[in-house]
């Protein structure tokens, strides 16, 4: 097991309600750090478990044997993000931030492209060129879109909510948009977003952050980091929380939770490692995956409370992300790149748009591979030569004659939580119904889902829920 701590006290005094309240936090991707660094500055003494060897969770990445880094899952940041761009201004590292050209670019079949661009115009008329600017589908295709383009820009709150009852497949097709948009356009979007075709989400999820980007001409431009996520973001995130005083202990598996006996109230006494050790605080965070936290909640809890029964229902959604280091440059474009045909509905050359993986002038490139579901089980070498062949089919040119000189597989069983018409009212809040017990991860509660805005959110949002819990404490 593997301690990060730091001798220097914490940079904010301690305020009286808070003052030798120690907050333990289970999990350390960016829920959990970011919950971390709030407490911190609140005045808690908090100590983070991992189980892993390393941080980061979904938005971890790590050197192979050859020094390479190896990312988790392929990670931009959109313009619409707004608690991680507020905590890596915190910690000094938003300019670790590359924005690209704003622009949608979509590569299909036999070198086939298409684009969409919008223009520095009020909202909503920056869409007119997005919609009307390219000329893949036709005129009368375009209308379709147009014409539903009010539902889901100016639609309202309960809006969204009520279309949480079918799947964007149903919604897409009931609006009458084009079929050939459904596929070509929408596909690899839903793909992007939660790694599962239009058939199998909610309208809500896809509606939701369709509206958000579509508002706003800035809310879908794109960026990424200068360099992997370890060094440029989980890093130094973890260093601004052992310079406060924070404790991060890795190799640290959770494997009960240890409810307090006897108590006139339901609280958490403590949770137990995989080694036994049993840690103590006063209040407890868990930003876990919901799989894994499905894994601890003691049964007599599934029994008594109706929020926990709902998280039984939850379910993760395998992922798969390949890298490819190629002996020529192949693409020339520096941004993400979408695309409906195939399994790699949205991939980038990191060699182009990320300087510290520059190689040399050729291409790196990394695939999200999804649907995943039902190739998970291929051998690597099935799977990287399909992706492969899926990248020749959609740069037939420049990939003629080229070779693949080394390739990465990095496989998630369960990773983002699947989003299913009807699941949306089941997302629990922060606060729990343990007294001292609170939730962060995309799904619970917050408008971003599984993304890392929504990881950064939900984790501030808990460390909120927990301050004010305090706080209230102190004045009854």
């Amino acid at each position: 097991m593997t301690t990060i701590s730091s001798s220097r006290p914490p940079i904010i005094k301690q305020a009286d309600d808070v003052k030798r309240k120690k907050v333990i936090i289970c999990g350390g991707g960016l829920a959990g750090l970011s919950a971390a660094k709030m407490l911190l500055d609140s005045g808690f003494e908090v100590e983070l478990l991992e189980g892993r060897a390393i941080l980061g969770g979904k938005a971890s990445s790590w050197r192979d044997s050859d020094g390479d880094w190896i990312e988790s899952g392929l990670h931009v940041f959109f313009g619409a993000y707004e608690e991680i761009f507020k905590l890596m201004r915190e910690v000094g590292i938003y300019e670790n931030i590359l924005w690209k050209e704003h622009a949608l670019t979509y590569t299909l079949d036999k070198g086939e492209r298409f684009a969409f661009r919008t223009a520095s115009l009020p909202s909503p008329f920056h869409l007119l060129p997005a919609v009307f600017g390219q000329k893949y589908f036709t005129l009368p295709q375009t209308l379709t879109l147009a014409r539903a383009m009010p539902s889901i820009v100016f639609g309202s709150e309960r809006y969204y909510k009520e279309q949480d009852k079918i799947t964007y497949e149903e919604w897409h097709l009931q609006h009458g948009i084009s079929h050939k948009m459904l596929k070509k356009m929408f596909l690899p979007m839903a793909l992007a977003l939660k790694f599962l075709p239009p058939e199998e989400l909610s309208a809500k999820v896809v509606l939701d952050v369709s509206g958000i980007f579509l508002r706003e001409d800035a809310a879908s431009r794109m960026g990424f980091l200068n360099g992997s996520p370890q060094e440029k973001l989980i890093g130094p995130l973890a260093q601004a929380i052992t310079s406060a005083g924070g404790t991060i202990r890795t190799d640290a598996k959770v494997r009960a939770l240890l409810p307090k006996a006897n108590a006139p109230t339901r609280e958490l006494d403590g949770v137990r490692l995989e080694n036994g050790e049993v840690i103590r605080g006063d209040y407890y965070l868990l930003a876990l995956p919901v799989h894994k936290l499905n894994r601890l909640i003691p049964q007599d809890w599934y029994a008594t409370y109706q929020y926990f029964q709902r998280l039984s229902q939850f379910e993760g959604v395998p992922v798969m992300t390949v890298q490819l280091w190629l002996d020529r440059q192949v693409t020339g474009i520096d941004n993400i790149l979408f695309c409906p045909d195939g399994l790699i509905p949205v991939y980038a050359d990191l060699g182009n748009t990320t300087p510290d993986y520059s190689y040399g002038g050729r291409s790196r490139m990394e695939f999200v591979v999804a649907p995943a579901r039902g190739i998970f089980d291929w051998d690597d070498q099935a799977i990287i030569d399909r992706v492969w062949s899926d990248m020749k089919r959609v740069f037939p040119q420049t990939t003629a004659g080229a070779t693949i000189v080394k390739s990465s597989l990095v496989r998630i069983p369960q990773s983002v939580y699947w989003p299913k018409p009807g699941l949306d009212i089941l997302r629990p809040t922060q606060q729990s119904p343990i007294n001292n017990l609170f939730l962060a991860g995309g799904y619970t509660q917050q408008k971003f889902y599984d993304s890392m805005e929504g990881a950064v959110s939900s984790g501030r949002l808990a460390a909120r829920a927990l301050v004010n819990t305090v706080r209230e404490s102190s004045y009854s």
